[in-house]
């Protein structure tokens, strides 16, 4: 347990380093940090605080209601960064959710969900993504640290090449764009960056077995110090498409992961993958997707 913990650190710190690099090429922040100014409560009100500043915003779920929030704009790739703390103790039943949507029938989607689990067992992080109002794309990894404990950043990076979930600047899961070999990618239908709260108790832990436990109620989640550093939506897709000093993300250099990073992907797939769609013969019927078969960087 010692020695994983050193590797933790030692690629936390690679990654860590590798980000900084990123960071430097951005021309532009479209929004920082700010809660009342970009972003509106879209249910449960009385669930939702927000401090003086707001730099930090809590939801809350209880026996009443869940809660969430929306970015006031719609983007069109870009990279979106958002620091997040669990919630404590008994969280079985529970969904904390970080996405990208379209918010339409039809839609895109680009999901972190943070699904609660009872004492002594870790957080599951699902990922999934949406294109053209199918998913099915389900991927699950335990983290290596405590996301209860203290403020973890959660980063998606998405492009015209590839989309990159990250934690703490680690890659935990890629997405590529292989439209050329008949593989759907979402590139056409902007997104609005959102967060919730809700009960999954159906489904999220153990399948189910493990229910709310509504004695620990209210159950609160924190976010803080988010960046949003995306094309904002205006109404044209090929504004969104340039390769340019501000739309870094374009760039050829960001169309992989660098040789550090894929050595961080494949430590996490070695260490903390616990499910992948690609994986699961049973569920596709011996007819996996396409992109199970296609580089995933």
């Amino acid at each position: 347990m010692k020695m994983m913990n050193n590797l933790s650190k030692f690629f936390v710190l690679v990654a860590t380093f590798s980000y900084v690099s990123i960071q430097d090429s951005r021309a532009s922040i479209v929004s920082m940090g700010d809660f009342n100014r970009d972003f509106f409560v879209t249910w449960s009100p009385s669930h939702v605080n927000t401090s003086v500043d707001g730099k930090t915003r809590t939801l809350k779920f209880d026996k009443d209601s869940g809660s969430g929030c929306a970015s006031n704009n719609m983007f069109l790739f870009g990279q979106f960064d958002m620091q997040i703390k669990l919630v404590p103790g008994n969280s079985a039943g529970t969904v904390v959710a970080f996405y990208l949507t379209s918010g339409q029938p039809n839609r895109d989607e680009i999901d972190f969900e943070f699904l609660g689990n009872v004492p002594g067992q870790p957080y599951i992080l699902q990922t999934n993504v949406y294109v053209n109002g199918f998913d099915d794309r389900e991927q699950r990894i335990k983290l290596w640290f405590d996301p209860t404990k203290d403020f973890h950043t959660y980063s998606v990076l998405w492009n015209l090449y590839q989309i990159v979930f990250m934690v703490d600047w680690v890659p935990i899961r890629t997405y590529r764009n292989h439209e050329d070999k008949g593989v759907p990618y979402p590139k056409w239908q902007p997104m609005s960056l959102q967060m919730s709260i809700w009960n999954g108790e159906d489904w999220a832990t153990d399948g189910g077995r493990d229910r709310i436990d509504w004695t620990k109620a209210p159950f609160v989640a924190s976010f803080r110090n988010y960046k949003i550093d995306a094309c904002m939506w205006n109404g044209n897709p090929r504004f969104c498409r340039a390769q340019s000093p501000t739309d870094w993300w374009n760039n050829q250099r960001f169309n992989s992961l660098t040789w550090a990073q894929r050595r961080l992907f494949r430590w996490v797939r070695k260490y903390f993958l616990v499910y992948d769609y690609c994986q699961d013969n049973h569920r596709f019927g011996n007819n996996l997707p396409k992109e199970c078969f296609l580089t995933k960087y």
